[in-house]
């Protein structure tokens, strides 16, 4: 049996999804202080912020168990080093995916806040108030939120290096098979 040669087009549907609702939720992103976020002509800004980051955590479900189940092109021939540097990368993507909408939830929650998405959708706190703990843990979130840009960045930037200077396929793996004209001119 042959290996996959890229991800299927499933995989990289919803990592192409992850990557676009990720920095959209950043870009949306209120920022600022509890006051601020929460002024109500902020509200459409915060609920397409909170929407965004509920569809950040479906698609990080979504992604683990694709990931335990679905077919995966081999892994490319490196350093040892790279290797690991390339599975802590992708481990610490997956838990900042994870803990950003947790402490965004919880975050909101224990300050006394609902959770508002967009078409007037709003989840009532399940926590009991605890302010000073909720407010933490929003600040320890807008930090988490500028760790995954870095992080995607530093992803980001391997898979060019890979593919501009070791000249192997690993960018390619995540890519549709109609961008390997455009991206074999990229090449140096």
């Amino acid at each position: 049996m042959n290996p996959v040669s890229r991800y299927s087009g499933f995989a990289q549907t919803i990592h192409w999804l992850t990557v676009i609702a990720v920095i959209a939720a950043f870009t949306f992103g209120p920022g600022g202080g509890e006051s601020r976020v929460y002024l109500p002509a902020r509200d459409f800004q915060r609920e397409l912020h909170e929407t965004l980051g509920m569809c950040v955590f479906a698609l990080v479900l979504v992604r683990i168990v694709w990931r335990l189940v679905g077919e995966r092109p081999p892994p490319p021939d490196v350093p040892r080093w790279m290797d690991l540097a390339a599975k802590a990368v992708q481990a610490g993507l997956y838990l900042l995916m994870v803990a950003l909408p947790l402490t965004a939830i919880s975050g909101a929650w224990l300050e006394g806040h609902d959770v508002t998405l967009l078409a007037g959708v709003h989840i009532a706190p399940w926590l009991g108030k605890s302010h000073q703990l909720g407010s933490t843990i929003a600040e320890i979130h807008t930090w988490l939120g500028d760790g995954i840009l870095w992080l995607a960045g530093l992803h980001a930037a391997a898979a060019l290096f890979h593919h501009l200077i070791m000249r192997d396929d690993v960018l390619v793996t995540m890519t549709p098979a109609w961008l390997d004209r455009p991206l074999s001119k990229l090449r140096w």
